[in-house]
């Protein structure tokens, strides 16, 4: 190991709503950061894209006032790593000039082509037989119907947009579009490439590119970089005028990192097979460190390429879940139409909290229902769409925002079913003394913008009936995440060692009483999924 005395990652958590920069010690601990917000540009017919301009000078912005605060020597800065959304795509041309908007995880254009390619007689879950065991056989994995994957977005823009497609020199996932400006190198990590369904990872630690999956996407394999990296490998040193801009030394590296589900999954310190997480951002994930190659289709479950190299996590993402906080935030409580003129915006996150607590568990029986752009797991339907039920004179806004709080929660506890089911079987045979009453994830790590909240790390114990460990800093744990893989693959630090410089802030346990009141409510959420699917696709299709 290395002198780790001193020394620091500039670490580049880039999220939907924005990139963040932060200055990371090599052990994790978090001197300094930035935010800069980013536009979002989102509108009927299932488009959701970003500038990749807006994303770069963000980053430079923000880089540099972490390091001109001078909190630590620019000397002490050993490295540079990014995690960036993920299953987005920047078409880029050779000069490095991105050619459209990125269409990011969200956007469900693509989702035509999908069931183009998915049409056949004989299905399985509505996938169609011959086609599905081909990709599960190497990726472990198939796009989902909703048309969010890169393939989903690759696809629309060779069928809507061709002039662009044959334009493009390379399609970029966000993550290696950073690094791309980083470093002037195009190449992927065998993490990122993943969910564009095209590399086989039956050998996973030496993951590779299939010739026939290409070919059932009918995709050009020119287009994507030959370069496949493991997210520790040095891409190489900074560009010069990129370390001349933001004040470092022009010999400071670039390690490739991940994305940001598998740098969550490092940054909330679950290296443990089995030891999970639940982030809460925009979007929300339940993740863990599997042994083993396995996929759930039916509930978009799967085991993906860790950025441990040689490792497996569950990959799986539901929409929104903080999103819908933003959403009454930025379109109800304080949208600026003839009803509300001000310019000033409270701090309505710590306010939030506060009303919350005054509500009781339940919510006098009010449901919401975060579907706002439809849901991937554990139901891949893109026609669904938020809600709230059983609303009543009696209440008031407090009680909308308390149902807010308590949908997300009803909506990660339905994944939590699947994700349990998916690991016992292979958790009873690492420990031959478990049984199918047992719990398979007693205590669960929270980490993201939502695990702040105190109330709301009560509802998710409440609501999943597990211990909830409130991870120190949560906002930071992407960062912390990059910061960590950056240290091992500069030498300060072993993957082994992580968890023990992970602090909680506070532990939560389930309340009894609110568990019962949470068992009733979230049967009645099934239930409303059930009864409003098919009347959301007749309106949404």
């Amino acid at each position: 190991m290395s002198d780790s005395k001193k020394k620091y990652i500039l670490a580049i958590d880039h999220g939907t709503g924005g990139p963040k920069s932060a200055i990371v010690s090599v052990h994790g601990e978090v001197v300094d950061w930035s935010f800069e917000e980013v536009p979002l540009h989102v509108s009927k017919g299932g488009i959701a894209e970003q500038d990749p301009g807006d994303w770069w000078n963000a980053i430079i912005k923000t880089s540099k006032q972490v390091i001109d605060n001078g909190k630590v020597s620019v000397d002490d800065i050993v490295g540079i790593c990014n995690t960036s959304q993920w299953s987005g795509t920047v078409p880029v041309e050779k000069d490095e000039n991105h050619l459209m908007n990125s269409i990011i995880w969200m956007d469900s254009r693509g989702a035509k082509y999908i069931s183009k390619l998915y049409k056949s007689l004989i299905k399985v879950g509505g996938y169609p037989i011959f086609k599905i065991l081909k990709l599960l056989k190497r990726t472990g994995g198939a796009p989902s119907f909703a048309g969010k994957d890169p393939i989903a977005h690759i696809l629309w823009i060779k069928n809507e947009l061709p002039e662009i497609y044959e334009k493009t020199y390379m399609f970029l996932e966000p993550q290696d579009y950073v690094n791309l400006k980083l470093t002037g190198k195009f190449a992927v990590s065998n993490v990122s490439i993943h969910l564009h369904w095209i590399t086989d990872i039956r050998d996973i630690t030496n993951i590779i590119y299939s010739k026939k999956l290409m070919k059932l996407f009918k995709v050009d394999p020119s287009k994507f970089p030959s370069d496949i990296k493991n997210s520790t490998d040095i891409l190489g040193p900074i560009k010069k005028e990129v370390a001349d801009e933001l004040g470092l030394n022009r010999d400071t590296k670039v390690v490739i990192g991940a994305p940001d589900v598998p740098s969550a999954n490092i940054g909330s310190g679950a290296i443990r097979d089995y030891d999970g997480h639940i982030y809460i951002g925009t979007s929300d994930w339940i993740g863990c460190h599997v042994p083993y190659k396995k996929t759930d289709i039916v509930h978009n479950i799967a085991s993906v390429p860790s950025a441990i190299p040689g490792r497996y996590i569950l990959a799986n993402e539901q929409n929104i879940a903080g999103g819908a906080l933003s959403f009454l935030r930025d379109k109800i409580l304080y949208h600026k139409d003839e009803l509300l003129k001000e310019e000033a915006l409270p701090d309505v996150y710590k306010i939030f909290d506060r009303i919350v607590e005054r509500v009781p568990a339940g919510s006098n029986g009010l449901i919401f229902t975060p579907w706002l752009i439809g849901e991937r797991s554990p139901v891949d339907d893109h026609t669904i769409r938020g809600g709230l039920y059983n609303l009543s004179l009696e209440m008031s806004r407090e009680h909308l925002i308390r149902a807010i709080f308590e949908g997300v929660a009803y909506n990660i506890k339905w994944l939590f079913i699947s994700i349990e089911k998916f690991i016992q079987k292979w958790k009873m045979k690492a420990n031959p003394g478990m049984t199918k009453k047992d719990i398979v994830m007693p205590e669960i790590n929270i980490i993201g913008g939502g695990a702040q909240s105190n109330v709301w790390c009560q509802i998710f114990a409440d609501v999943l009936n597990r211990k909830i460990r409130q991870v120190k800093d949560p906002i930071q744990a992407n960062a912390r995440g990059a910061a960590f893989i950056a240290s091992v693959g500069l030498g300060y630090l072993n993957w082994d060692e992580i968890p023990k410089y992970i602090e909680f802030s506070n532990v939560f346990k389930p309340n009894r009483n609110n568990r019962k009141i949470y068992d009733k409510l979230f049967q009645e959420y099934i239930h409303i999924y059930k009864i409003m699917r098919k009347p959301c696709k007749r309106l949404n299709e």
